[in-house]
C-alpha cells in the first residue's frame, strides 16, 4: 500500500494470516506516529487482547508483533482525515477494490473490517451488518466488525472485544481448514 502506513503483513517465517484486519483510514495520531490504531481513545487494542488474538495487551508502537501471531494490519483508504466521515464514497469504493486484490495477493484466512458503514460503501452491500458477510473474495471470508474508535459509542468495549471473539474462534475453527472453513 502506498500511504501514510504501510500495511502490515507476515512475512518469512511468520504462520500463515489468519485474519487480515482492515480499518477504515488513518487518523491524524496514526499518521503522525506511524502506527495503526493509535489514537488514545481507540479500543482496537483492548478489544483485541480481550477477545485472545493476543497474549498481552499491546500498545499501537507494538504493532509489529501481529504477524508472528498470525494476524495483519490494512485500511480501506491511505489518506490520513481526522474523520471517517471526510472521506468520499469513491475513496471507499476504491479501497474495496484495493482489498480484493490485496487478499487475492496475500490470501488471508479472514478479511476483518472495522466499521459497517465503511464496509457498506465499499462494496457495495447497503444491508450489511456486524458479523460474518456472506461474501467472499476468493477464498478468503469476510468479517464485518464495529468502529473502534472511541467516538463510537454505539459500542462498549466489552460488546465489541465479544465480537472480536466470534472472529477469532471461528479463525481458529476454519485454521485447520486450508479452504478457509
Amino acid at each position: 500500500m502506498t500511504g501514510v502506513l504501510p500495511d502490515l503483513l507476515p512475512g518469512p517465517g511468520d504462520p500463515p494470516l489468519r485474519v487480515l484486519f482492515c480499518g477504515i483510514n488513518p487518523g491524524m495520531v496514526s499518521a503522525a506516529t506511524g502506527h495503526h490504531f493509535a489514537r488514545p481513545g481507540n479500543r482496537f487494542w483492548p478489544a483485541l487482547h480481550r477477545a485472545g488474538f493476543t497474549p498481552t495487551l499491546l500498545r499501537p508502537d507494538q504493532q509489529a508483533v501481529l504477524p508472528s501471531l498470525g494476524l495483519g494490519l490494512t485500511n480501506l483508504v491511505p489518506r490520513a482525515t481526522a474523520r471517517a466521515q471526510e472521506l468520499t464514497a469513491e475513496e471507499l469504493t476504491a479501497g474495496g477494490q484495493r482489498l480484493r486484490e490485496l487478499t487475492e495477493r496475500v490470501r488471508p484466512g479472514w478479511l476483518a473490517v472495522v466499521g459497517v458503514t465503511a464496509y457498506r460503501v465499499a462494496f457495495g452491500e447497503p444491508k450489511a451488518v456486524i458479523g460474518p458477510a456472506e461474501r467472499r473474495l476468493g477464498s478468503t471470508r469476510i468479517w464485518v466488525l464495529p468502529n473502534p474508535s472511541g467516538l463510537n459509542a454505539h459500542w462498549t468495549l466489552p460488546a465489541m472485544a465479544e465480537e472480536f471473539g466470534r472472529l477469532r474462534a471461528a479463525s481458529a475453527l476454519a485454521s485447520d481448514d486450508p479452504g478457509g472453513g
